[in-house]
């Protein structure tokens, strides 16, 4: 199961709110006149290290904007004189108004996007590269980092990071007397088995059959070494035999009886894995761990879980779907520079290992990971090692269309008679015709 990050992006915040060094205020999307901002730097040129001054307007979405404040008030120590405007944009509406925004020429001076949507919003090339020297891209994860990368060229300073794993009930499995997947034909095995000791759908995949679905797709593709996209992200690749191969195992896994066609829904996750109907969540991500605790009491996870990485392919390749975040200045920003410092201070190990302690998202990182705050926790450590083995969606505008499609082609596949070559023969058609949006 996968969403686009952490539990709490549950809540979607409506409305517009605008949080100003503390106080609460209500304003539209816009950005008005600025009298207290500094000049925007030039893009690409390099920041100083002088203080940040001015007015920053900043535009997030989902729910982790809700605690940055927090953020604000120890950036504001070492920088008095910058005020932050916070505008919180409803996460369904955010590419459309930054989009909007690009166009008219009222952008904020920074914003934060999810993985999902990276390429989407730099497709409009509405955005400033990121400042020569402003972090270095080695001491992030490299899967995180390239997510904003387009034609060698970084735009976005990345915030937090996330693994998928393989997330089991100990019991079901102990009962069964199945050890963790390590690889595909483990992972069929533990289903089989747990289905012979009987757990009715041993396994919970991903069956939205939405771009969700084929980023999970995806991943298995990856780990039998193929993929969606050329490496240059010009030509897509969708019905390759490694691709093909991984559908087939995929869909076998529901045809089998392993795992149902029609769900758990996202929010029935919990429920069917705590009632046994599910034994395991197949790429599920770090929040499931707090939804548990949340219905079935604090310390449950603990009692009734195990965690692990994600299987291997059958060569023996590592793939985990992973996700987070990263700040991105538009190129009309009225004060770059503010915009830039603050993007810079949340790269700290300091800020990130905080940001984690104030709303549990995850260092992207390296160094932060060293932290004595990050060590002795298993879903740390099983992030962790997810991270070095993430899979990056293609990196182009119109992978949301061609992933739904591709999503539309493994229902077929699974509810009727389609093989899974003519499904991605299908998707990979109307692929081309949609194109890459460059």
């Amino acid at each position: 199961m996968h969403l686009t990050t952490r539990r709490s992006r549950r809540a979607m915040l409506l409305g517009t709110a605008v949080l100003t060094a503390g106080a609460l205020l209500l304003t539209g999307c816009g950005r008005s006149g600025d009298a207290g901002s500094t000049g925007g730097s030039g893009a690409g040129a390099a920041i100083d290290d002088k203080p940040a001054k001015g007015t920053v307007e900043i535009w997030t979405q989902g729910a982790d904007g809700a605690k940055l404040p927090d953020m604000f008030t120890e950036f504001k120590k070492d920088n008095p004189d910058v005020t932050i405007n916070m505008t919180q944009v409803p996460e369904a509406e955010f590419i459309s108004k930054m989009t909007a925004a690009i166009t008219a020429g009222t952008v904020p001076d920074l914003i934060y996007s999810f993985t999902e949507s990276q390429s989407a919003l730099l497709a409009t090339d509405g955005f400033a590269p990121v400042p020569d020297g402003l972090v270095k891209p080695d001491d992030f994860f490299p899967v995180i980092w390239e997510n904003s990368v387009v034609d060698d060229v970084a735009y976005g300073v990345p915030w937090y990071a996330y693994a998928d794993m393989t997330i089991y009930r100990k019991d079901l499995a102990a009962k069964a007397g199945v050890e963790a997947p390590t690889d595909w034909a483990s992972m069929r095995t533990f289903g089989e088995k747990l289905k012979a000791s009987g757990v009715e759908y041993p396994l919970a995949l991903y069956v939205n059959y939405d771009s969700y679905t084929a980023r999970q797709l995806l991943t298995f593709a990856k780990q039998n070494g193929g993929g969606f996209i050329s490496d240059d992200q010009k030509t897509w690749t969708i019905n390759s035999k490694e691709n093909v191969e991984a559908l087939e195992y995929w869909s076998g896994l529901i045809k089998d009886g392993l795992a149902s066609p029609d769900g758990p829904a996202f929010l029935d996750t919990v429920s069917w894995s705590t009632t046994g109907k599910n034994a395991a969540i197949i790429d599920g991500g770090p929040w499931f761990i707090g939804w548990f605790d949340d219905a079935n009491g604090k310390g449950w996870a603990d009692q009734n879980l195990s965690l692990a990485v994600a299987p291997t392919g059958p060569s023996g390749d590592a793939a985990t779907t992973v996700g987070g975040g990263s700040w991105f200045v538009p190129k009309d920003s009225k004060n770059k520079d503010a915009a830039w410092k603050f993007a810079r201070f949340m790269s700290t190990p300091q800020s990130q290992v905080k940001w984690y302690q104030i709303f549990h998202n995850m260092p992207a990182l390296k160094a932060a990971w060293d932290d004595p705050a990050m060590k002795g926790d298993r879903v740390l450590e099983t992030v962790k090692a997810g991270l070095e083995t993430g899979v990056n969606l293609p990196k182009v505008a119109t992978w949301n269309q061609v992933g739904d499609v591709i999503g539309q082609q493994i229902e077929k596949v699974v509810r009727g008679n389609t093989s899974a070559k003519d499904a991605l023969d299908e998707a990979q058609k109307q692929a081309e015709s949609i194109g890459t949006g460059k």
